[in-house]
């Protein structure tokens, strides 16, 4: 007899990014997209990753990921450090994973299986097909997924793009069979929800890029998500058009253009050929960009987010160690600013300015990017099309998801649910999807150096980034009583020379906590957790008095022999 299916998020469900979501009958999962996102406060965390501990004590049958993007792959390597499972994907993502797991030394024990788009295969008590889209990186897929419940579409990350660069048509014919087949559940894409009339296509921003470029007579660099193979793609057509070399300045876009170099396309009239068919003489080593002239650089460029140490912002200070910017030449900033990013890329744009550099933007020329994520209009497309008889929303702020929600009632889908991370959705093959009323453990791992970083760290780190550091050093001798003079110093608090005043006073209130500890305990030799508490406490209390806040206060008691 079928069993109930069971949905749940584990990440990018009421918030951006950190893509993973786990679909389980018979006892058994299957997971689809293993993503990071990343921090946002500068408390020294590389990446963010789900909490996997849902999945312990469960029969894993595989992952599927959909395409390469970090937000769906980069979690991939800590996901398999605790787990043993085949990975699914379509060739370019799997690429991808190869070099992420390489990178975190655990490609040894990886299982990685292509699936072309159009093939079907079994995962455990699942059947997969992957359907083509089109998106912001090559190889994107959505899934079709058998399950005891019905047929569920996810449609990973997707748009309606009719001339992509690469020739891999969004395949709109299949999306129109399953609709006819019956779809029981669809989970489609909420990010661009409230951005109204067409996406654009990616040609069209190599037409603007190539108008850019024949009218400069300098160097010109384009700051681009480096994922983005069809732009690279279309960079190097304009490069050789306009006898420019192409100067790749960030790791990640040498990445991205080393593994698209190397990979070739597994379906359609171009299989066979790598995803980038760039000559050998167009890319010229970014150590030596120097030795061009200025005329003949076409730069591309990693940071358009206003990351402090990519090479966008690097160029800006004029301390990129490759390449320097000068008045007269132009940066194209091919890309949308994430919310939450504003501040930082204007920072980066108010740099360039100041260093006479022609800024052309999305504000400015909005021919000069195109999202990736299916507007408004193409998301009432795809609902349309499939037809589902019900609908969760994914990948988006609550916010997003809701607005899908509500699209998806307006076009007379009877049965529509949102998820947020954790939350349990059940379907069965009849009736409405339900909102399980236990949740499953979800929230997010904080990563620095490939190493989590414990809660409590990570809430020391706050404290300090908040309120700064103080610590107390106290000399006292084998009874426990005060043997010289108190120290104290402080990080992040007060300027020390400035306010000598104030940090006298707290070492006074320090001795006389002290003093009071020792008259309490006559003739008895006091412990240092004692000695140190108290001196702790007083210094907190004399620095919040005064200052409003509390720092993060140590202290050490240093003994002292006679």
């Amino acid at each position: 007899m079928p069993s109930t299916l069971r949905v749940y998020p584990l990440g990018g469900l009421g918030e951006i990014g950190m893509n993973c979501l786990v679909l389980e009958q018979r006892g058994e999962a299957l997971l689809v997209d293993c993503g990071v996102t990343f921090d946002e406060q500068g408390i020294g965390v590389d990446v963010i990753h789900p909490d996997f501990s849902a999945l312990e004590g469960k029969r894993i049958a595989g992952l599927f990921v959909t395409h390469g993007h970090e937000d769906h792959i980069g979690a991939i390597p800590y996901l398999l450090r605790r787990f043993d499972m085949p990975v699914w994907g379509p060739r370019y993502a799997l690429g991808l994973v190869r070099e992420r797991a390489a990178e975190h030394e655990v490609l040894d024990h990886v299982e990685l299986r292509e699936v072309s788009p159009g093939a079907r295969v079994t995962v455990g008590s699942f059947e997969v097909e992957p359907v083509r889209v089109t998106h912001s990186i090559a190889d994107a897929t959505a899934l079709a997924i058998r399950t005891d419940a019905g047929v569920v579409v996810h449609t990973g990350d997707f748009k309606l793009d009719e001339a992509p660069p690469d020739g891999e048509t969004f395949d709109v014919a299949r999306f129109e069979a399953l609709g006819r087949e019956g779809v029981r559940l669809l989970m489609s894409d909420s990010t661009n929800i409230d951005s109204r009339g067409p996406t654009g296509s990616e040609q069209g921003v190599g037409d603007a890029l190539d108008e850019i470029v024949a009218g400069c007579s300098e160097a010109v660099v384009v700051g681009m998500f480096a994922s983005n193979v069809h732009r690279l793609r279309l960079l190097g057509d304009v490069a050789r058009r306009h006898g420019r070399r192409l100067v790749l300045l960030g790791r990640s876009v040498r990445t991205h253009s080393h593994v698209a170099r190397g990979t070739s396309r597994s379906t359609g009239e171009h299989a066979g050929e790598p995803y980038l068919q760039w000559p050998s003489d167009l890319v010229w080593p970014a150590e030596r960009a120097r030795e061009l002239p200025r005329r003949a650089i076409l730069g591309v460029a990693t940071g358009t987010q206003g990351e402090e140490p990519a090479a966008l912002a690097k160029l800006a200070r004029g301390e990129h160690p490759s390449m320097d910017l000068v008045p007269g030449d132009v940066v194209v900033m091919s890309s949308r600013v994430i919310p939450g990013n504003e501040h930082r890329v204007m920072h980066v744009m108010g740099d360039l300015l100041r260093r006479g550099i022609e800024l052309r933007t999305w504000w400015s020329d909005r021919a000069v990017h195109v999202s990736g994520h299916a507007h408004r209009d193409e998301q009432r497309w795809m609902i349309e099309t499939v037809r589902p008889r019900s609908f969760v929303p994914v990948h988006g702020t609550l916010h997003h998801l809701f607005r899908h929600a509500a699209l998806a009632r307006e076009l007379g889908v009877p049965d529509v649910c949102v998820l947020e991370n954790g939350e349990v959705a059940e379907v069965d093959a009849d009736g409405p999807v339900r909102k399980a009323a236990s949740r499953v453990q979800s929230g997010r791992v904080h990563v620095f150096a490939q190493r989590a970083i414990p809660a409590s760290v990570l809430h020391e780190r706050e404290a300090l980034a908040a309120r700064g550091a103080a610590h107390v050093v106290v000399p006292v001798d084998a009874r426990g009583r005060l043997a010289g003079e108190i120290a104290l110093t402080t990080r992040g608090v007060v300027d020390e020379v400035l306010d000598a005043h104030l940090l006298a006073s707290a070492r006074h209130e320090a001795e006389a906590a002290l003093e009071e500890l020792a008259a309490s305990e006559p003739g008895v030799s006091l412990d240092e957790p004692a000695i140190s508490e108290a001196a702790r406490q007083a210094v907190r209390r004399a620095l919040g008095r005064v200052l409003g806040f509390k720092p993060l206060t140590t202290a050490t008691v240093l003994r002292i022999s006679r």
